[in-house]
């Protein structure tokens, strides 16, 4: 039996200046994410094409993406197994090469999180980052490769 989940996400382009795309410098990029039941995401596009920096970008969507899917894939196998996590952060960061059409990709994205547990195998606790890895939906549906430069911290 194949278990499917939908999502649904709308979109509203709020970056017409009165005179839409007559020119690629004369039209804003800021357009406003919504889902049923949750706040709005103002997001634009990174500052390098024009965007507003005080709005998320895609690209930072699709990083923020990965490290919440690791984040909450790691939570459940670190309780499957014990492993009794008290917190976590993550510094995450991505490379995107633009190509000479005007196009790009992402080459790589890493996860840096920082766990600190209250009892379990620390060595385990590091392992269990692989395992994450693999149960994780959006890496696993990405076509580049997601490193992830763990580190453990012991409650004293």
């Amino acid at each position: 039996m194949k278990l499917e989940h939908h999502f649904a996400v709308g979109l509203d382009w709020t970056g017409n200046r009165g005179t839409g795309t007559s020119g690629y410098r004369e039209y804003g990029r800021d357009h406003v994410l919504r889902a049923e039941g949750k706040h709005d995401i103002a997001g634009s596009s990174d500052r390098a094409f024009f965007g507003d920096t005080d709005r998320w970008n895609p690209e930072e969507l699709l990083i923020g993406a990965l490290a919440q899917c690791h984040l909450l894939s790691y939570l459940h196998v670190a309780a499957s197994n014990g492993i009794v996590v008290v917190g976590y952060t993550d510094a995450a960061t991505g490379v995107m090469e633009q190509t000479a059409d005007g196009g790009g990709h992402f080459t790589s994205v890493t996860l840096r999180p920082v766990v600190t547990i209250a009892s379990g195998d620390p060595v385990l606790a590091l392992e269990l980052h692989r395992e994450a890895s693999t149960k994780c939906f959006i890496a696993s549906s990405v076509n580049f490769p997601v490193g992830h430069e763990p580190e453990i911290r012991v409650v004293d």
